[in-house]
């Protein structure tokens, strides 16, 4: 299918990693023009070819208007808007998260989404454009290991929503994008998701993600996701494709959530 994204300029933050990388590369491959924001350059040959970078530091308040106008200045405009960079830290318990873990997690999962859609809105709304906010399925699923993450994608959930309201006279969708587990660098990365899983568990990382995935998160599909299954979905809602969905939010989670 084509998505009719020839062109299109989009930002991805948390573009050089995990779920972001895998969006960058979907954009490039539908000839897209992906902007990738990241506080570090990747090494070379980690974006693709047509993918331009930014670095920025987005615990700085001051880094999406920057952003922006480095963006103004190259290309006139925005088409998309990826929020995907995240905080992520897990804890024994609620009340063992400290409060400079509650700042930092709120600082980039819901005061950064915030301040870039305000410095990117004016580009925006130049021709239309979408909104995909990456959440979580921990919005919708508490876990007292990361209440703090759990929280703030909540309040993206939330967010997105009022977003889809106010932005709609000027042609802007939103949307929220929720993954359940994702095999990314928070499940990998020594100290990661899947090491503290191991200690939990009593096991090696691999049996101790498989029986988070099979037995706590019950999956359906019995396995963890892999970045490429949420970037498909996010480039579909980044499309002129779905030009009528807004204010939505659609779960990657192999069936974890289940409610009505």
């Amino acid at each position: 299918m084509n998505l009719n994204l020839d062109g299109k300029v989009v930002v991805v933050t948390g573009g050089t990693s995990g779920i972001g990388l895998a969006v960058i590369n979907a954009l490039a491959q539908e000839g897209a023009q992906p902007i990738a924001v990241a506080r570090k350059r990747p090494e070379t040959g980690t974006l693709p070819s047509r993918a331009r970078f930014i670095a920025a530091d987005l615990f700085s308040a001051q880094a999406p208007e920057k952003i922006a106008a480095q963006l103004e200045e190259n290309f006139g405009r925005v088409d998309g808007f990826v929020s995907n960079a995240a905080f992520f830290s897990s804890q024994p318990s609620v009340t063992e998260c400290s409060d400079e873990l509650w700042r930092s997690t709120f600082e980039i999962n819901v005061f950064a989404p915030v301040r870039l859609v305000r410095a990117l809105r004016p580009l925006l709304g130049r021709n239309g454009g979408s909104i995909v906010h990456i959440a979580s399925e921990a919005a919708r699923l508490a876990d007292p290991t990361i209440a703090a993450y759990a929280a703030s994608k909540t309040a993206v959930l939330s967010l997105s929503k009022s977003l889809a309201i106010d932005l709609s006279a000027e042609n802007i969708r939103s949307n929220v994008v929720a993954p359940g587990p994702t095999r990314t660098a928070l499940f990998d990365a020594p100290g990661g998701f899947g090491d503290q899983l191991a200690q939990r568990f009593q096991t090696d990382a691999e049996s101790a993600i498989s029986r988070f995935v099979r037995e706590e998160r019950e999956l359906l599909t019995g396995k963890i996701g892999h970045p490429d299954n949420v970037a498909d979905l996010v480039i579909y809602l980044l499309s002129p494709r779905a030009n009528q969905v807004t204010g939505s939010e659609w779960s990657v989670d192999g069936g974890a959530l289940r409610e009505i």
